[in-house]
């Protein structure tokens, strides 16, 4: 933990109430912790539950259970079990020299929202992890507790697909992984990640024609999931956009292509260089100029920042790809789904079938693809991956998809929605929304491994998850918590 950070970010929080949840949040953002990386937060949890002399106990892949007894005179209710996962998306601007590998997340404070400074907040699922702990540290009336800190689920939900399902009792599952207050999840969509790999063989790169830089920026990313129908620009999909063009009257030969990084992240940005061999350098700016007013306008409402820019390289590139190569992956690039496929017939609003773009790099030996596909239905899950997977196979590469993870199917009827939407009523004054997003949650993983389990899913407002623009409601999380005591109370 980097002692320094923790200081700033509990002077950012200082007067936030429940303390004890602000400040363990505080402490837990110190810790590096990026997918995979979870090491450091387990410790943590540990000492924590040491501290608090609490039983802990972990399995094979990292995950930790905290048991707590139940409060005198209820001891004989129903074990809960409270959930959430240890890592977090780690993205930053261009701009940002922050390392995720070696440092925590800086705070930075906006009246009602926490933010970061320049990286990803955490806040998804941090907040979840600052709320258990604050449970397990407070003395609140409450049956037998189960804390679940599950590791990687960010990467797809490995912790949970891999938890010994031994190392829980309870039968009834509170995930504390929902981004809207007042919004009950009691399903969610099932998906798949795509990889596509295009071989590719360089030569050296002509001595004719201009080396140039291509950036598209300025865009806001966010959740592939919960905001894919937001109408948010992809930057692979407009540098795609951009080269066709150049590739058609400047005969460009592509030399590095990167863009995107993780298959549950919107990309924000994407940088290509290459060496233009047949056009004029100022009309290929004055194409990628018009390009970019093109966008601004139909992006207006919701990327006003969104900007595509080419400029001359000074170091020209050693290397690059033929004419042929650079051809094929640009209309790869255009032609690769991405954003929402279908919308529910069983629920209005709802996105049933959607594709994430995710992330290009050009590599020494191939240009790898990374791709993300969601549904409520099984069967689209794997109809929207085979259609990426024949889009790469036409460019002359290969496909491949891994195991994906299983939706979670709503049930209305469950007895413990009922006395969660009582309690909420009665705490509140009102109703809460019930629905099911269209994202991956845990709960449909570790209720397909612990049968007969009940959950429901809920958080305070988080908005921007998985970008920079993180930001988390301070009051939203107070409130959040108060129902959460509230409804252990009763349970």
């Amino acid at each position: 933990m980097d002692s320094t950070i923790s200081e700033h970010n509990r002077e950012m929080v200082a007067g936030c109430t429940p303390a004890e949840l602000w400040q363990e949040f505080a402490a837990l953002s110190a810790i590096p912790r990026c997918s995979k990386n979870e090491g450091e937060a387990r410790k943590y949890i540990e000492k924590r539950a040491g501290e608090l002399g609490l039983e802990f106990k972990s399995d094979a892949v990292g995950n930790v259970v905290v048991r707590k007894p139940a409060a005198p005179g209820r001891e004989m209710r129903q074990a809960v079990v409270l959930q959430g996962h240890l890592d977090m998306v780690c993205e930053k601007n261009a701009e940002s020299a922050h390392d995720f590998e070696t440092q925590g997340v800086r705070f930075r404070r906006d009246g009602d929202w926490l933010r970061a400074e320049g990286t990803t907040l955490g806040a998804d699922n941090g907040i979840a992890v600052a709320v258990m702990l604050a449970v397990l540290s407070g003395d609140y009336a409450h049956g037998p507790l189960e804390a679940l800190f599950t590791v990687d689920e960010e990467t797809g939900l490995t912790g949970a697909r891999d938890l010994d399902a031994d190392l829980i009792t309870g039968r009834l599952l509170l995930n504390l992984d929902s981004e809207e207050e007042g919004a009950f999840t009691i399903g969610c969509a099932g998906g798949v990640n795509t990889e596509g790999f295009v071989p590719v063989a360089y030569q050296a790169a002509p001595s004719e024609g201009v080396a140039v830089h291509l950036a598209v920026r300025g865009l806001s990313g966010g959740h592939s999931g919960i905001e894919i129908d937001k109408g948010l620009a992809n930057a692979i999909a407009l540098t795609g956009r951009a080269l066709l063009p150049l590739c058609k009257q400047g005969g460009l030969l592509l030399s590095a292509l990167r863009g995107g990084e993780k298959h549950n992240a919107i990309p924000r940005e994407c940088f290509v260089s290459g060496v233009l061999r047949s056009a004029a350098f100022e009309e290929a700016q004055r194409i990628v100029a018009d390009l970019e007013t093109e966008l601004q306008n139909e992006f207006r409402a919701v990327e006003p920042n969104v900007r595509v820019e080419l400029q001359p390289l000074e170091a020209r590139p050693a290397q690059c790809l033929d004419e042929k190569q650079s051809a094929a992956i640009v209309r790869l690039l255009r032609v690769l789904p991405h954003g929402v496929l279908a919308m529910s017939a069983d629920v209005p609003g709802l996105v049933e079938t959607s594709t994430n773009l995710a992330a290009v790099e050009l590599r020494a030996e191939d240009l790898r693809i990374l791709t993300s596909q969601r549904s409520s239905v099984a069967s689209r899950v794997r109809e929207s991956s085979e259609r990426v997977g024949a889009a790469v196979e036409l460019a002359g590469g290969r496909a491949q998809a891994n195991d994906g993870y299983a939706s979670w199917e709503p049930k209305p009827e469950s007895a413990l929605l009922a006395q969660a939407k009582a309690v909420y009523a009665e705490h509140t004054g009102e109703k809460p929304q019930i629905g099911v997003i269209h994202a991956g949650l845990e709960c449909g993983v570790i209720g397909a491994k612990c049968e007969g389990m009940e959950m429901l899913s809920f958080g305070p407002t988080i908005l921007g998850a998985h970008s920079p623009d993180e930001r988390v409601s301070i009051s939203s999380t107070e409130r959040v918590f108060a129902f959460l005591v509230a409804l252990l109370e009763q349970l």
